[in-house]
């Protein structure tokens, strides 16, 4: 009887200690991500935009590239999950996607995808400007990710700093909550032309035992449903943009390298001009011979 009656003191202890233990660790997390803001406004805690207009040549040559990883942000895990980071042949798949997007518009150019390393961690628009006269592009495509894998009953958040302040998701137990981010720059007037999210939330439910895998795959699955609404997402925000373009010449300047024609990607624009200049030459004809 004695032994039982320790026996069940020592197995009480046991799930005290063990309580006591999870309660010390908290919640546990993996995060992983690059910082656009911290690219671009190292220095800064916000940022606004200054109200120069941009002035757009046609056609485009655009760059496309992922924001570096920075050192002190890249990555914030609570277990030994460290093997399902955004690899770079995913990353390389999505900017050929990225890619795409832009060249079925007549108004661009020709499309370069810039390598990671090329871009310096927190090196700003000075860093972007190399980059102008290395590849001689006129605006630039930054993608950025955040992914937060969740995995006990705390709510916690996933915060993100991007251009417009901000943006916090709450989590769940088991949850995968994962952002990709597309900003386009104009970069002699650094005016943000347009941004483009993709986001998605896979939830699966996992053994202690198998749980590093299943992170693992949740990780993968959530970068690729991500990237897929990125893709689509730009393909709005690029038809929207071509729009704006059409309706706001206060907003942008538009003017043409030599030797090209619109092809129709601004004609509306173009057409009210020609008609405008022919109702001109047409008044002033009557006006002399008045």
């Amino acid at each position: 009887m004695k032994i039982l009656k320790w026996l069940k003191v020592g197995v009480s202890l046991g799930a005290v200690a063990l309580g006591i233990g999870c309660a010390l660790m908290g919640p546990e997390r993996a995060h992983r991500a690059n910082n656009l803001f911290k690219y671009l406004y190292a220095n800064q805690s916000s940022h606004t935009d200054s109200p120069t207009i941009p002035t757009l040549s046609l056609p485009l040559r655009v760059g496309v590239a992922f924001v570096p990883d920075d050192s002190g942000d890249a990555k914030h895990s609570y277990y030994a999950h460290e093997d399902s980071m955004f690899s770079e042949a995913a990353k390389m798949e999505l900017l050929k996607k990225v890619s795409e997007q832009f060249k079925s518009y007549p108004f661009v150019k020709s499309i370069a995808i810039i390598p990671t390393p090329y871009l310096a961690p927190r090196g700003g628009f000075e860093n972007l400007e190399q980059l102008q006269r290395m590849y001689g592009i006129d605006v630039m495509a930054l993608v950025s990710y955040d992914q937060m894998q969740f995995t006990d009953e705390g709510l916690l958040s996933m915060s993100y700093w991007t251009i417009v302040g901000l943006y916090v998701v709450q989590g769940e137990k088991n949850e995968t909550r994962t952002l990709l981010d597309a900003a386009v720059y104009d970069i002699a007037s650094r005016k943000l032309l347009f941004r483009a999210p993709g986001l998605s939330s896979v939830k699966e439910s996992s053994t202690p035992i198998n749980q590093s895998e299943q992170l693992r795959l949740d990780s993968e699955k959530g970068f690729t449903l991500a990237a897929t609404n990125l893709v689509a997402g730009l393909k709005v925000e690029l038809e929207s943009f071509r729009e704006r373009v059409k309706s706001s010449p206060t907003e942008f300047k538009v003017t043409h390298k030599a030797g090209y024609s619109s092809g129709g990607a601004f004609g509306p624009m173009d057409t009210a001009l020609v008609a405008l200049m022919g109702i001109s030459a047409l008044w002033m004809r009557r006006t002399k011979s008045a």
